[in-house]
C-alpha cells in the first residue's frame, strides 16, 4: 500500500476507506488529491477527485481533522473497500477525528458518500466546479452553422441538442479530421482561442479537464504550445494526442492561422518508410472508460448475433416539421435529435420486441416495461451513452429539454454513474461527423440500435419527378435471437415513413 503520511504517526485516527461508487463500481483511478497531509479538513470537504469506469466523481471525507496520510497517489488504482486517507484530531488529541460527524450511511458502505448524492443531514451542500463560460462561437459567412441556428431544411442531423448559449456546443457537419474532438466544422471559422492569464503575465492554456492535464504531464507535453480545438480554444485529449505524433517542429505559423478541419487534413498521418529512425511508439493503458468500452464492445461482438439493415429516406418533411415548431414557440425550441427519438418511441410502442434483451443465464427473452433511451455521445472522455429513463412518459419538447441537459452534462463530465447505465434502445447520431452511414456494435446487453446519418442534398424522385431533397441513411443493427428481420424491417420501415412524413407520429400518439 503506497501512502504519503505525516513525519509522526497520530493517535486517535480514523482511516476513510474508498466507499462503493454506485452500480457494481469496483475501484477508481486517482485524479487528483484537493488536500495534502498536514492540512486540516472539514466534514463533507472533497479530498479527492477519483474516475470510475463511468464518471469522474468528486469523494467527500465523513471526518473532520488534520490529514495525517494518503493513501495512493495521482494516477494509482485503488479498490473499493481500501484506505483512502487517515484523519486525526486537529489538535492532536486522543478522540478519534470527526467521531461524532460520522454517519451511518458511511459506517454501512453506502455509496451516497458521494458529493451530491444527500449525505448531509442538513440542507444538501453540492460542490460545484467552476464552469467556463464561453462567448458563442462565431460564423463566417457561408460556414456551417450550429443546428440550432440553420435555416429550417439546410443543415446534417444535429446530434446536437443545444443547451443554454454558455454551454459548449457539437456544431453539425463537422469533418472526419475532427472525428475524435466532435466540434469542428469542415468550412467554418476556427472558434477563438482564450485563456486566463498565467502568474507569469502570460495566457494560460484553457484546460478543463484533469484527465487531460494528467495525459500531457506524463508525455512531457506543454499545454501552453497547444492550439485547443474545444470551443473556445479549450484543449482536449485529442489535442495532446495530436502532438505526441506530430513533432513542434513541423507545426508551422501557417498551420496556426488556417481553420482546425484543415490542419487536420495536413496532420501528418502514419505510413510504412515515413516514420523517423528515432520514432517512439505510444502506449497508452486500457483504463478508466476506455478499459470499459473496450470490454463492453467485445462482450457485445462475442455474445450478440447482430444484424444491420437500412434504408434511404427524405428528411425535407421532418426539417420542415421542426423549423415550424420552433417558428410557434421559439422559447422552447425542438431539434431534430428530440424528433427522431420521439419516432424511436414510436417504433417502440409497434415493435416492442425490441426493446428487450437476452438473459442469457435465464434462458430466456425479457421485454422492458418502460423505454429507457440510450443517447450516444462523443465526449473527451470516450463514447457515452447517457440514458432518458422511461422517456415514453416525455413530451417531444419534455425530451428536447432532456436531451440538452442529458448531453451537455455527460460532456461536461458531470452526470452520475447511474445515469450511464440501464438503457433498452439506444439512438445514436453519427451524422454530426459528416458521415452517411455505420454498422454500429450494439451497446450491450440492450437488443438493438437505430442510426442516424448526416442529412445532405440528394437527388430524389418525388411523383415521378427529380428533385433536390434532403436525404438521410437510417440504419438498425440488431440482436437476431430477439427478433427475425420481418420485426426488424417492419420497425426500420415505421421510422424512416415518420422521418418522411412526420404527421404519421400524429397518428400513433
Amino acid at each position: 500500500m503506497s501512502a504519503r503520511t505525516a513525519p509522526e504517526a497520530a493517535t486517535g485516527t480514523q482511516v476513510f476507506l474508498l466507499p462503493d461508487l454506485g452500480e457494481g463500481l469496483s475501484e477508481a483511478e486517482i485524479v487528483e488529491w484537493k488536500v495534502a497531509v498536514g492540512d486540516v479538513v472539514t466534514v463533507d470537504q472533497s479530498v479527492v477527485e477519483v474516475e470510475t469506469a463511468k464518471a469522474v466523481v468528486d469523494v467527500p471525507c465523513p471526518y473532520a481533522g488534520r490529514v495525517v496520510a494518503l493513501h495512493g497517489a495521482a494516477g494509482e488504482t485503488r479498490p473499493v473497500g481500501q484506505p483512502l486517507i487517515t484523519i486525526a484530531p486537529p489538535d492532536g488529541g486522543d478522540e478519534p477525528a470527526g467521531h461524532a460527524t460520522y454517519r451511518e450511511e458511511e459506517r454501512a458502505g453506502s455509496g451516497n458518500v458521494l458529493i451530491g448524492y444527500g449525505t448531509g443531514h442538513g440542507p444538501a451542500r453540492r460542490r460545484r466546479r467552476p464552469r467556463l463560460t464561453l462567448a458563442p462561437e462565431p460564423v463566417a459567412e457561408g460556414a456551417a452553422a450550429p443546428l440550432a441556428q440553420r435555416a429550417p431544411g439546410s443543415a446534417p442531423v444535429g446530434g446536437g441538442v443545444t443547451g443554454p448559449s454558455s454551454e459548449p456546443r457539437v456544431p453539425a457537419g463537422a469533418g472526419v479530421g475532427a472525428l475524435a474532438c466532435a466540434g469542428v466544422t469542415t468550412d467554418g471559422a476556427v472558434p477563438p482561442v482564450g485563456g486566463g492569464t498565467s502568474p507569469t503575465g502570460g495566457t494560460a492554456p484553457l484546460v478543463i479537464s484533469p484527465i487531460v492535464r494528467r495525459l500531457a504531464r506524463e508525455h512531457g507535453v506543454d499545454l501552453g504550445a497547444l492550439r485547443g480545438t474545444g470551443p473556445g480554444g479549450v484543449i482536449r485529449r485529442c489535442d495532446v494526442e495530436a502532438a505526441l505524433v506530430t513533432p513542434p517542429d513541423r507545426r508551422t505559423n501557417a498551420d496556426a492561422d488556417r481553420p482546425t478541419a484543415d490542419v487536420d487534413r495536413l496532420a501528418p498521418v502514419a505510413h510504412v518508410g515515413l516514420a523517423p529512425t528515432d520514432a517512439q511508439d505510444i502506449v497508452i493503458p486500457l483504463t478508466g472508460i476506455r478499459r470499459v468500452i473496450a470490454d463492453k464492445l467485445s462482450r457485445s461482438r462475442r455474445e450478440i448475433p447482430e444484424v444491420t439493415i437500412w434504408v434511404d429516406a427524405d428528411a425535407t418533411a421532418l426539417l420542415a416539421t421542426r423549423a415550424a415548431i420552433n417558428a410557434a414557440t421559439p422559447d422552447a425550441p425542438v431539434s431534430v435529435l428530440a424528433l427522431l427519438a420521439r419516432i424511436c418511441l414510436s417504433g417502440l410502442r409497434r415493435f416492442p420486441q425490441l426493446n428487450a434483451h437476452v438473459d442469457t443465464e435465464g434462458q430466456r427473452i425479457v421485454q422492458s416495461a418502460g423505454v429507457h433511451l440510450g443517447i450516444a455521445a462523443q465526449t473527451d472522455r470516450g463514447l457515452l451513452v447517457p440514458v432518458l429513463r422511461d422517456a415514453q412518459r416525455l413530451t417531444t419538447r419534455e425530451l428536447a429539454a432532456a436531451l440538452a441537459e442529458t448531453t451537455a452534462a455527460a460532456r461536461a463530465g458531470t452526470l452520475p454513474p447511474a445515469r450511464l447505465t440501464g438503457g433498452t434502445f439506444t439512438l445514436n447520431n453519427y451524422g454530426v461527423f459528416g458521415v452517411d452511414g455505420s454498422t454500429p456494435i450494439i451497446n450491450h446487453p440492450e437488443a438493438a440500435l437505430l442510426g442516424v446519418g448526416r442529412i445532405v442534398d440528394k437527388p430524389w424522385v418525388v411523383d415521378g419527378q427529380l428533385a433536390v431533397r434532403k436525404v438521410t441513411q437510417l440504419s438498425l443493427t440488431f440482436d437476431h435471437r430477439v427478433c427475425d428481420g420481418g420485426v426488424a424491417g417492419g420497425f426500420l420501415r415505421h421510422v424512416a415513413d415518420c422521418v418522411e412524413q412526420p404527421a404519421l407520429l400524429v397518428a400513433n400518439v
